[in-house]
């Protein structure tokens, strides 16, 4: 293919963060959210520039090109281009911002400032201050250090100027001297993480008043500088991003816990890749920075506003009205499987479907804690990408050790900035009995699955599950996510198979139901959509439909274009990165993309292929991503209980109907909505209906 034939990844990720932008943006998204998706955006870009930005900028530091990997764009005219992106972003982000602290005043909620405090506040403020933000202060000054102290990553300071009084003038005897420049000092105040980043004030009335901790630490600025003789001050924020690769060293007397521990450590070392500062910053306080800092041309460089980590609004106090959030809902049940009964004895029967956040995460613990104190289970296998900081997964399984069952977790110890988190559980798991594997060398575990072992009549009988999700308690209230619960013997029977590829990596099994990364993936995706091509020229029904988180893989897009050209229309739900572009005369015509930024995180994957009639379907781990091709072990499972076919069916097209939260995703890249004469049909509520009348 042409070069001109992808979208470039990263810029198609900004575009997807573009879409999240969008959502703060908009006018029927209740306030309080607004300002929670203007955090996630401003997360969003933390770690795009902590991970895919800080790739860039190695490949450009090695003196290559990057052309080939980068879908036919130079690496250092790519750093160019994000930059430039990133600083409109940004410089929108903070007319929403405006925006809506003017709307929040229409509710009595007012953001203030320390120059708008009042005088009756003053005593809050001050004790607020004495007793929780000046003890966990870290103040740096500058003038006297050879070189600056690490800053750390992402934290946000204020960069403080003060300019000190002149001396008391000494006679002259002989001649008058020229007069010496006022002295200035530098200092950096590291904002603390260990407090709240919005203060609530106590309420006046009807009316609710909110300082930023930057601004409550401004306004007590004299009280931390009191010792300086200083005719003025001035305090501007700064922030810093760093390279956020994990480089893991080959000592082999380490163990892999220790590996990882010491890399994420090393993580504060890293190489900064973005320098953000308020643009009202006086030119000598930058200047002196920039030197002091090393910040040099090749690192992105962003004038910004008055405050920056704005990802703290993800977390954005619930005031106001019930209109100004998004209501909560009460997660359903699946219909016919009971959470009071056995989840054995009923999929011991059939299938079952969970979809979180519409059904509750409930049956997943539960089906973990009935396998801990069931008598008859006598081992658990299951995989661990990211747990919940309060983890009932971890308990349940460390509950199973305890009543005498085997128990094995594939923990993923690299679980991008959720390092810390799973090593504590690794080690607190490991003191406990349970038998952790640590992966496979040069590959990330990133598949969801679980297979129990039931003696049953003398004889064992697996039952288990496999999901698209992450076993997480917390994003399974906000990511929506697909887990099969089975105890078909042949899919469980190849689950196993892959814990046993964990224990011994140079053993590498056949499957004939599961389609599973590395080995398999590529191969069996090319192979079902050179199916639908034979079977649309041969004039048989054939189609796609895909949902996915992202779609960047050169190759896959390649056969997908292949069978638009041989007339196989296919419908994408595209929630991230697309770098396929659709529409286009003679390559992808029939090939129309959509993504769903909303409510929820869209994250299952689900594959539909027409199949001459009798559809095949899929849940998945895997993105269509080279990643999860070639270095992840994923596992896609084909359904084959009809009930559930259909539902997957029925909730896809339900997605592709959206006519309100939907994109449409084309060459222009101008995320423009998708608009019909239809009635208005928001899928993610619509999905909740959908679950609620099964009931």
């Amino acid at each position: 293919m042409e070069k001109n034939s992808y979208i470039n990844r990263e810029l198609s990720w900004l575009q997807f963060n573009a879409r999240v932008l969008q959502e703060a943006a908009d006018k029927t998204v209740p306030l309080i959210e607004r300002l929670r998706f203007l955090g996630i955006f401003s997360n969003n870009l933390d770690e795009f520039f902590k991970v895919r930005y800080a790739t860039i900028k190695r490949i450009d530091l090695a003196g290559k090109g990057g052309k080939s990997v980068l879908g036919g764009i130079k690496a250092n005219q790519l750093l160019e281009e994000i930059t430039q992106i990133v600083i409109n972003q940004q410089s929108e982000s903070l007319n929403i911002l405006e925006t809506i602290q003017n709307k929040l005043r229409d509710h009595n909620i007012f953001i203030i400032n320390e120059k708008q405090v009042k005088k009756h506040q003053q005593p809050f403020l001050k004790n607020f201050f004495l007793q929780k933000v000046s003890p966990a202060l870290v103040t740096i000054v500058l003038n006297d250090l050879a070189e600056l102290p690490r800053l750390k990553d992402s934290a946000a300071y204020l960069a403080v100027k003060m300019i000190m009084k002149e001396p008391a003038p000494q006679k002259e005897k002989t001649q008058l001297v020229n007069k010496p420049l006022k002295e200035k000092k530098y200092v950096l105040i590291e904002i603390p993480r260990s407090i709240e980043r919005f203060v609530v004030l106590p309420k006046e009335g009807d009316k609710q008043y909110i300082i930023l901790l930057d601004d409550l630490i401004r306004y007590h600025l004299h009280s931390i500088f009191n010792i300086f003789e200083y005719e003025s001050i001035t305090a501007h924020m700064i922030k810093i991003t760093r390279d956020a690769e994990l480089d893991i060293d080959s000592d082999l007397s380490k163990s892999f816990i220790e590996k990882i521990s010491a890399s994420v450590k090393d993580r504060v070392e890293g190489e900064p890749v973005r320098f953000v500062y308020d643009m009202n910053i006086e030119q000598d306080t930058l200047q002196y920075l920039m030197r002091k800092m090393g910040i040099d041309a090749t690192d992105s460089i962003i004038p910004g506003g008055r405050y920056h980590n704005r990802r703290d609004y993800m977390n954005f106090p619930s005031l106001g009205s019930a209109e100004l959030q998004y209501g909560q809902i009460e997660p359903l049940p699946i219909p016919g499987l009971v959470l009071q009964g056995s989840l054995f004895k009923e999929i011991a029967k059939k299938d079952y479907l969970l979809h979180t956040p519409y059904q509750t995460f409930s049956y997943t613990v539960k089906f973990l804690r009935e396998a801990a104190l069931d008598p008859n289970v006598k081992s658990i296998k299951i995989t661990i990408y990211r747990l919940a900081k309060i983890s009932h997964i971890a308990s349940s399984l460390i509950n199973a050790v305890k009543n005498g069952k085997k128990v094995t977790v594939q923990i993923e110890l690299r679980a991008r900035f959720d390092e810390v988190a799973n090593i504590n559980y690794a080690e607190q798991m490991q003191r406990e009995g349970v038998n952790l594997i640590f992966g496979v060398k040069g590959l990330k575990v990133h598949s969801k699955a679980c297979v129990i072992e039931r003696l049953e009549n003398g004889k064992v009988r697996r039952y288990g599950f496999v999901s698209t999700g992450n076993l997480n308690e917390s994003t399974a209230r906000v990511y929506s996510d697909l887990t099969l619960y089975t105890s078909d013997q042949n899919i469980l029977k190849e689950v196993n198979k892959v814990f046993d590829f964990f224990e011994v990596n140079y053993k590498v099994s056949r499957y004939k139901y599961l389609i599973v990364s590395p080995h398999y993936t590529r191969t069996a995706l090319v192979k079902l959509i050179q199916t639908e091509i034979d079977n649309a020229k041969e004039g048989k029904p054939s189609g796609i439909r895909l949902k996915l988180n992202s779609l960047s893989d050169f190759a896959l897009i390649d056969k997908l274009y292949e069978a638009s050209r041989a007339g196989v229309k296919m419908k994408l739900i595209v929630r991230g990165i697309c770098c396929l572009i659709p529409g286009v005369k003679d390559m992808s015509e029939n090939i129309e993309v959509i993504s769903i930024v909303d409510k929820y995180l869209e994250h299952p994957r689900i594959f539909i292929f027409e199949n001459a009639g009798t559809p095949k379907v899929y849940i998945s781990s895997a993105d269509w991503m080279t990643r999860n091709m070639d270095y992840r072990v994923e596992i896609s499972c084909p359904i084959y209980d009809a009930d559930i076919q259909q539902e997957l069916m029925e909730t896809f097209e339900i997605c592709w109907r959206d006519n309100v939260k939907a994109r449409v995703i084309s060459i222009k890249q101008d995320n423009a909505y998708r608009r019909n004469n239809k009635p208005p049909l928001r899928s993610q509520f619509a999905l909740y209906e959908y679950y609620e009348k099964k009931i």
